[in-house]
């Protein structure tokens, strides 16, 4: 490819415009020609810096040791095989289909070795956390249910559990049930987003399919109860925005029936595919020690080998009186984060029998006034009751003064809140702990001295919702 033109100098020659012989002096502009992939003319360093998130060549010290992937663990093992000069540092994103959203990762390169690698976010970023603090407590669930967007009721729960301790209300039993149910379900329609993507990432472009074909009717069954696929609004401060619908019972027993099907055909397929194992297995591997620096959780911590969920360390909703197992890996590598979501899967539909089982009857909300709108026959027959529901939906409810930090165990890990209250109907500041977060800056320690081939397997075993890191 031939070299960018130089940068014009001198006096601007008048350009050649068809059918016009006279053109004004203040029309004459300079017209450069830069090709993409050649080194960037002088004048365009403005527009394409970036400043401190761009990769330099020159980096030292814990910098260099950061996207090294040797902060924790010194394990960088192949030595230098060309000089400096010769490396090259390549852009994967932020618009590229296997980033899994607007994630920007610099690589430095040595061949097809991948020497240092820098994720850039940002640009994505919503401004969530600010805008949680100009909407009232009642309509919070509306913003957070779009930050993890693949797991929405585990956003609406967070905040609501958080909202719920700092107002000391109880909720009936059955909203607790219901709770559990909704996420436990959609721990499993996001797993089975992660297993079609990621299958189709490494080359299993059957996977894709199988995949959407059973989250489907998982989705199916939320539009039923909530009215939506996603961003449902659904778990609220109190308890749920509606009772479960009529004949949930068989649509729910119908899913506990297809299912586990799905899910042995996964297993048939991947499992002990050996074009699958060679993509897998010693790929992208995180040590226990790195896992816990990085602040590292959910499915990848435990396929480390680190034995911590929250659901049985700091139960929620009542999920302590479910029985279910908490899978673990021992090699931390991309195959053992396979193996632990697929049992995963397993156990949240072992949650989800029980729940049909043994679910309460009640009410689905609280009855606490301050949060809970008069049922709907008495606004016809009471004015106070009119102006009680006018005042909750447009002015919401006084939270006490406080601050608190609520965590519920996300399919992607620990996702916590920590809210504050000035006594007001809106939080004073909520600010969110993202396990996506942790793992996209724990990339640089799973791709570094790996090869590019291995990056986009890597990366998709991690799982990352960008609308979980920019907030």
């Amino acid at each position: 490819m031939s070299n960018p033109p130089d940068i014009p100098s001198g006096e601007l020659e008048t350009p050649t415009r068809v059918g016009d012989d006279t053109v004004p002096v203040s029309d004459r502009v300079i017209k450069e020609l830069w090709l993409s992939g050649t080194e960037a003319p002088g004048i365009m360093e403005r527009f394409t810096s970036e400043g401190a998130q761009e990769m330099r060549l020159d980096e030292e010290g814990a910098v260099l040791a950061e996207q090294m992937g040797t902060l924790v663990v010194d394990d960088f093992e192949v030595d230098a095989l060309t000089s400096d000069e010769e490396r090259q540092i390549l852009n994967v994103g932020p618009q590229h289909p296997a980033t899994h959203g607007v994630l920007r990762l610099q690589l430095e390169l040595e061949g097809e070795v991948i020497r240092r690698c820098k994720p850039v976010i940002g640009y994505l970023h919503t401004g969530m956390e600010q805008t949680a603090e100009v909407l009232t407590y009642m309509q919070g669930p509306t913003n957070v249910t779009r930050m993890d967007y693949l797991s929405p009721f585990f956003n609406e729960l967070c905040f609501s559990l958080a909202v719920e301790r700092l107002m000391g209300i109880d909720i009936p039993p059955r909203a607790q049930a219901i709770r559990i149910l909704m996420t436990e379900l959609n721990r499993i329609s996001s797993h089975q987003l992660w297993l079609a993507t990621g299958g189709m990432d490494v080359g299993a472009v059957s996977m894709m399919i199988y995949g959407w074909r059973e989250r489907e009717s998982v989705l199916a069954f939320f539009e039923q109860t909530t009215g939506l696929r996603m961003n449902h609004n659904y778990i609220r401060p109190g308890g749920v925005a509606a009772d479960l619908p009529d004949g949930w019972e068989g649509t729910v027993g119908a899913l506990l029936e297809t299912l586990p099907k799905g899910i042995d055909e996964y297993d048939a397929l991947l499992t002990e595919n050996p074009i699958f194992l060679d993509r897998t297995q010693g790929i992208g591997v995180l040590t226990p020690e790195e896992c816990l620096a990085y602040g590292v959780t959910g499915p990848m911590l435990r396929a480390s080998g680190v034995d911590f969920d929250l659901r049985r360390a700091f139960p929620y909703s009542g999920i302590e009186q479910y029985d279910f197992d908490v899978p673990l890996g021992k090699h931390g590598d991309v195959y053992d984060r396979y193996l632990v979501r697929m049992e995963e899967m397993r156990q949240s539909l072992r949650i989800v029998r029980q729940v049909l089982e043994t679910m309460p009857s009640g009410d689905y909300r609280t009855e606490d006034r301050k949060v809970t709108p008069p049922p709907r026959a008495r606004i016809d027959q009471s004015m106070e009751a009119l102006i009680h529901h006018f005042k909750l939906f447009t002015e919401g409810f006084k939270v006490p003064p406080g601050a608190v930090y609520e965590a519920v165990e996300s399919p992607r890990g620990e996702l916590g809140m920590y809210l504050v209250s000035n006594g007001s109907a809106k939080p004073w500041r909520l600010h969110v702990r993202g396990p996506s977060f942790a793992s996209v800056q724990a990339l640089p320690v799973m791709l570094s001295d790996g090869l590019i081939g291995d990056a986009i397997a890597a990366l998709a075993s991690a799982d990352p919702v960008l609308g979980d890191v920019d907030r």
